[in-house]
């Protein structure tokens, strides 16, 4: 379940594709509507070390609702890419009573499944000695215990029961960073889920998750391996980063989701959901108090746990310029990227005014220059802070050649333009822009409950506390033309960046001048 919409989570105030003609008094003017939303806020940390979050909106009888766990793809075992991502699959299965007609009938047909395919996993370890005759008999003996345990499932029970009593947008996502659960419902069924909601990382019981296995295999085979896009995004990322995990793929090597097993699941989740690891946040129509309590009467239940530990593994810097090309038939399309500091850097807002004048709208200066003037691309943009934010990441320029045009082409020209932004001061019109766009859209934002849920739990996470989300506005608006001259000659060099491309297939020459 990923989600499909963009990562508004932090930096939800930089959604800058459309032009919104407001002044930046707007934004001053809604600074004491800041300090009322703050004071409105209560938190609190649960004995077993979940925060959190509760800020009432009385302006609908509905609640929105987020638990979000630190912990994401970045995490995965490098034996087990993916398998933050499973275990998000994993988390609407149910529980040890929720979504089953037989607990203990399922639990032993479970086992046997897990036995099977071990034994088939350990067959196949064995390379060119493997015997193919035992692992097809063990395969079939497998694939019958998947069915006898799948014939106690009640299929989406977890979701239903939910659902059928007014829940909506019941979904959940897993990036590099972090995995959320997100969803709204009536604010008088807000203690169900409370309660449904601890029940379910309280007790899960992973069934199916050997069909569901299947289900990922295919969202591998869909997203990455059959769309040139997602094999280059996955071999930019590759390139990118040769130690830090940002570049593993979050769906997961396709040999690691077809080998890891029921056991690895739960030692993930034994590892990183604990409450010491979460964060819950609920806007909307709730009393504060009363909510406080009910969330101790199902929460307490599951101990504290630790918080997850931050990756150690440094990214050396980049010395020297890295390409990937995937040639392909199929539309030529170009990426860069050049690594910058983690989320919480002082040079980000300045980063992100520079690649929002640059690359975001179309008053950019991507977008006119290479889509409307030269007509040598149908698409360009650029925006700071890819795959995450958590750890040191990338700012990213990407486009798509018009037709008859080359990749070369339009890289020419954005290399022109960075060098421009490193000797030239952008325009104060254009810095204004930036500022006024970013604040609007923050607004914006937080007019609906879920995104505001989701951007609180994002910055407690990145920030280690909520109230930076309000603080945004301030860090772009004390953004200088100096600040982006600066960070445009730090961070945008030749030897900092990645270039992926896919090329239109063409046959190769040899040297006697015939095809290959």
């Amino acid at each position: 379940m990923n989600k499909t919409r963009m990562q508004l989570l932090y930096r939800l105030f930089l959604i800058l594709f459309f032009t919104v003609s407001l002044s930046v008094s707007f934004a001053a003017d809604s600074t004491s509507g800041f300090e009322k939303i703050k004071d409105s806020i209560v938190e609190t940390t649960l004995e077993n070390g979940l925060k959190l979050i509760i800020l009432p909106r009385r302006e609908a009888p509905a609640v929105s609702m987020v638990t979000w766990v630190n912990v994401g793809g970045s995490d995965d075992p490098k034996e087990a890419t993916g398998i933050a991502h499973m275990f998000e699959h994993m988390a609407f299965k149910g529980t040890d009573d929720i979504g089953t007609t037989d607990p203990e009938a399922e639990k032993a047909a479970m086992k046997k499944e897990d036995i099977l395919f071990d034994a088939i996993r350990r067959e196949k370890a064995k390379g060119r000695k493997a015997d193919p005759r035992v692992i097809e008999d063990l395969e079939k003996k497998f694939q019958k215990a998947v069915d006898e345990a799948f014939s106690y499932v009640i299929p989406n029970r977890f979701s239903n029961i939910l659902e059928e009593e007014g829940a909506e947008g019941l979904n959940a996502y897993t990036s590099r960073d972090q995995t959320a659960y997100i969803m709204s419902m009536p604010s008088n069924k807000l203690e169900l889920w409370i309660a449904m909601e601890s029940e379910r990382f309280y007790r899960p019981r992973l069934r199916d998750m050997y069909r569901e296995k299947v289900v990922v295999s295919e969202e591998r085979r869909m997203t990455v391996e059959n769309r040139p896009t997602g094999r280059l995004y996955e071999e930019f990322l590759s390139a990118a980063y040769k130690a830090h995990p940002y570049g593993q793929p979050i769906v997961g090597h396709m040999s690691d989701i077809e080998n890891y097993n029921r056991h690895d699941s739960e030692a993930f989740y034994r590892k990183y959901y604990t409450p010491a690891n979460m964060t819950v946040v609920i806007v909307g129509d709730a009393e504060p108090e009363k909510t406080i309590e009910l969330v101790k009467k199902y929460w307490l239940r599951i101990p504290a746990g630790e918080a997850a530990r931050r990756i150690t593994t440094v990214e050396p810097p980049q010395t020297a310029e890295r390409t990937v090309t995937l040639y392909d038939k199929s539309q030529p399309y170009c990426m860069i990227g050049w690594h910058i500091p983690e989320g919480t850097h002082e040079d980000i807002p300045a980063l992100e005014a520079m690649t929002a004048i640059l690359g975001q709208g179309r008053t950019s200066r991507l977008y006119k220059k290479l889509v409307l003037q030269e007509k040598i691309a149908v698409a360009a943009g650029a925006f700071a802070g890819f795959p995450g934010t958590k750890y040191p990441s990338l700012a990213v320029s990407a486009f798509y050649p018009a037709p008859g045009k080359t990749n070369v082409e339009c890289r020419e020209l954005l290399y022109a333009e960075i060098e421009r932004m490193k000797t030239e001061p952008v325009t104060q019109e254009e810095l204004d822009k930036v500022k006024t766009r970013a604040s609007v859209s923050f607004l914006r934002g937080i007019e609906n409950d879920l995104d505001f849920a989701e951007a609180l739990a994002s910055y407690q996470q990145l920030w280690g506390d909520w109230r930076e989300l309000f603080n945004e506005t301030a860090r772009i608006e004390a953004v200088t033309q100096e600040d982006i001259m600066r960070v445009a000659n730090k961070y945008f060099t030749r030897d900092n960046r990645t270039v992926a491309s896919i090329e239109t297939e063409v046959a190769e020459v040899s040297e006697e001048g015939e095809s290959k």
